[in-house]
């Protein structure tokens, strides 16, 4: 596989109505959101969602979960590290192993420290640091959160208990709409450490294409969460023509009419402001 020699940046409009795009679980798993009142989604949940998509895409990773079809059975990161890298003395070369091996690895990066003896006989931890960062995303505006209250109905009691027991009371929450940005970055020169590949990037802009595949729940019914549009940026170097700020910056999303919340896409204007001498690649979502 070629290894990646040129600087990727991209950005991610993800549409998301009348769902919970990520729950807060210090605030009852109510959306997130900043003090400013914008949706948020943590870099770990689009991970984890990158993650799942990677594998129904029929790769192996390392950081699994075990709803998904492809999980291995390995009842810890331990085991599964164990399974596959144990008796690799050389820190290198257990670094180098694991990278070849677990797509995730060499993408995002992995600490494998575990207690006592992680596998490389020297007892201590093992950083590889991953060519692919992702930022928080926030919402291009305020969203309104819904708090709705629903029932209940499990059935825990047994004949032995009396039967059928109460339905209870609960709760679910969402946001109204919110247009959300994902922001992030390829660095060449950790690529180059990892093994990420020309190939390994191709993955990562189809997963970005299909982040929310595969990804529906009660929180997030099929189809109320969708990707818009994938803004690929591939510079001409290693070291990027632009600084990925810059290069993020690029794409403004602004409301039409700020005086009303919006319902749709359709309420947002999309302005790309060109970087002469890099013009972006743009893929519509699924």
């Amino acid at each position: 596989m070629a290894i990646l020699n040129n600087k990727i940046d991209f950005v991610v409009l993800a549409s998301v109505t009348m769902a919970n795009a990520n729950g807060d679980p210090n605030n009852g798993n109510r959306p997130r959101t900043t003090r400013d009142f914008l949706g948020e989604m943590s870099d770990v949940c689009i991970k984890r969602k990158l993650r799942n998509r990677m594998q129904d895409l029929e790769h192996e990773i390392f950081v699994q979960s075990e709803e998904h079809p492809m999980y291995d059975g390995c009842k810890s990161l331990k085991e599964r590290a164990d399974s596959n890298l144990k008796g690799i003395k050389d820190r290198s070369k257990y670094a180098e192993t694991a990278c070849e091996k677990w797509l995730d690895v060499r993408s995002f990066g992995q600490v494998f420290a575990f207690e006592g003896d992680n596998g490389s006989g020297s007892g201590s931890s093992i950083a590889v640091r991953g060519p692919v960062s992702i930022h928080q995303a926030l919402t291009a505006s305020q969203v309104e959160v819904i708090d709705m209250k629903i029932t209940k109905s499990v059935n825990n009691k047994t004949e032995a208990d009396g039967g059928k027991g109460r339905d209870t009371m609960g709760d679910k929450h969402m946001i109204s709409y919110g247009l959300y940005i994902i922001k992030g970055s390829i660095n060449v020169q950790l690529a180059e450490k990892t093994g990420f590949s020309e190939e390994d990037a191709e993955v990562l802009k189809e997963c970005l294409r299909t982040l929310f595949e595969n990804d529906s729940s009660s929180a997030r019914p099929d189809g109320s969460m969708e990707i818009l549009k994938v803004y690929w940026f591939k510079h001409n170097c290693k070291g990027g023509q632009y600084s990925s700020a810059k290069v993020h910056r690029s794409i403004e999303v602004k409301l039409r009419n700020e005086e009303y919340l919006p319902t749709s896409a359709d309420d947002y204007e999309i302005i790309e402001h060109p970087l002469e001498g890099l013009e972006p690649e743009v893929i519509d979502g699924v």
